[in-house]
């Protein structure tokens, strides 16, 4: 029940309408549009108002002043001239004298009556906006300004009164301007992300479906990759990077199953001719004479077994180590007295004392993994050293075999690698003792790595982080126990 639960989480229900993203992105798209054209709109009117406002009042003040400035210089009558011939339709001007009688007038309609009843004094401004002018039987708005003067000893005031109907139809152009073109614009909009979204989850749709056609049987299939230099082309390559790297892995998964069952096999083979065997003869005397043989190849399946163990831990990054302050010169002076017990090689050594923090137990099994190699491929001489370098300590394990070829050196580390393809396998190993060793050191956040000696001989190199850098080491300051160490394996000792 769970399981269903899960398997349908991620479906509409019955009767749910799900929008997808070509429909979400135009209607965001739309919506995002009508508001900023909202916002926009309202914004530019408000300002469009302010502005004819800020003109209308600042053309009248203009008049005023004018029409004040042709009294100062001249007389009465000539602001008379100046008023009527500068007069034009959507403004009227009035000069007031101290009783409010209308002196001058530019249009003969406002000669008898006063605009305002406003009346400043000199040099004084007051504003006033009236619906409409009764006196002359106007209904328009009008924004009037009445201005304070004095000539000689006699007070004036000029009013001016501007239009400002045309402010208002102005705005209501704009306001129905935008209305009108406010659903056409969306529309286009809308027209556009459709079609473009549409336009890009075509291309989607066809790499999901080139994709889906993908199973474990036809891993060779990629996907077409647009030339539209956009994110499209980049999903499309990622996509087939990814299965690049999942065929990758079950061509690598497939060989390490046939590599091991091929691996097993022989073992498994002579424990079974051999049981056979034995349990054919009633006396038992053929189970004594090979409970030996037996029991090397249980043993040899048993090393196998663990060694694709340990390995499958590192390739899944669940080989686990337990690091603690370790002598790796100790680690190191145990594996070689190991191998000189059994080697019929000269072993040369050069240990400086070096702490690291590691798994004892698996830096033992780098070293013989390691050390195993070159005794197998040695001509007759192995030479080890141990150094620090920096915040590293470097191992490095020579024999004087061929090197291996450069363009070998990095598949050496994997598992069921053979180069020399004639070894037979109880020989030449299984070919996962070196696959092994690079995990465990890559676990210990090392590197190893295969070069050439100095003097053309096969050399491997381990390096290993150490926790702080280490001094220089003299004879004179090693310890008791690196000091009989030493005397006891010096690099000269075979």
């Amino acid at each position: 029940m769970a399981q269903r639960k899960v398997a349908t989480a991620g479906r509409p229900r019955r009767g749910e309408t799900r929008w997808g993203v070509r429909k979400r992105s135009t209607a965001v798209a739309v919506g995002v549009v009508a508001v900023a054209l909202l916002l926009g709109g309202v914004i530019l009117l408000v300002l469009l108002q302010t502005s004819l406002v800020t003109s209308t009042d600042s053309t009248a003040r203009q008049k005023a002043l004018d029409v004040i400035a042709e009294m100062e210089d001249m007389d009465i009558e000539d602001a008379r001239a100046y008023i009527t011939d500068t007069s034009h339709a959507g403004q009227f001007v009035q000069l007031l004298d101290s009783t409010g009688y209308v002196v001058v007038a530019s249009d003969p309609e406002v000669a008898d009556a006063p605009l305002s009843a406003q009346r400043p004094a000199p040099g004084q401004t007051m504003v006033q906006d009236v619906s409409s002018l009764p006196s002359i039987g106007d209904n328009d708005d009008y924004h009037i300004v009445t201005v304070g003067a004095r000539t000689g000893t006699m007070d004036y005031s000029v009013v001016v009164a501007q239009a400002a109907q045309i402010q208002a139809d102005t705005i209501s152009t704009v306001a129905w301007f935008m209305l009108g073109a406010t659903p056409l614009l969306l529309l286009t909009v809308a027209v556009s992300v459709w079609l473009l979204v549409g336009r890009s989850l075509r291309q989607v749709e066809r790499i999901r479906g080139q994709v889906a056609r993908i199973n474990s049987e036809r891993l060779d299939g990629r996907v077409d990759v647009p030339r539209t230099n956009d994110e499209i082309q980049a999903l499309a390559l990622t996509m087939n990077m990814m299965l690049d790297r999942l065929q990758a892995s079950d061509i690598e998964q497939r060989r390490f199953v046939s590599d091991a069952s091929h691996e097993l096999r022989s073992p498994l083979a002579t424990l079974k001719a051999g049981v056979e065997i034995a349990a054919a003869d009633p006396t038992g005397a053929m189970w004594l004479e090979m409970k030996d043989v037996l029991a090397e190849e249980t043993a040899r399946m048993s090393y196998l077994v663990e060694d694709l163990l340990t390995l499958a831990k590192a390739n899944d990054g669940g080989l686990k180590v337990e690091p603690e302050d370790v002598d790796l010169d100790d680690i190191l002076d145990q594996e070689i007295r190991r191998l000189r017990s059994t080697s019929r090689h000269r072993i040369s050594v050069e240990l400086v004392p070096a702490r690291i923090r590691g798994d004892a137990r698996r830096l033992a099994q780098v070293l013989r993994n390691v050390l195993d190699n070159a005794d197998r491929h040695a001509l007759s001489r192995i030479d080890v050293d141990l150094r620090p370098a920096g915040n590293q300590v470097i191992i490095t394990v020579d024999n004087d075999g061929d090197p291996i070829p450069e363009a070998d050196r990095d598949r050496i580390f994997e598992r069921f690698v053979r180069l020399d393809g004639s070894r037979s396998r109880e020989g030449g190993g299984s070919g996962l003792g070196l696959a092994i060793a690079a995990g465990i050191v890559a676990a210990h956040h090392g590197t190893i790595r295969s070069t050439d000696a100095p003097p053309g001989h096969c050399r491997f190199e381990i390096a290993l982080p150490a926790p702080a850098p280490l001094p220089p080491s003299e004879p004179a300051a090693l310890s008791p126990r690196a000091s009989r160490r030493h005397g006891a394996q010096g690099s000269v000792r075979s």
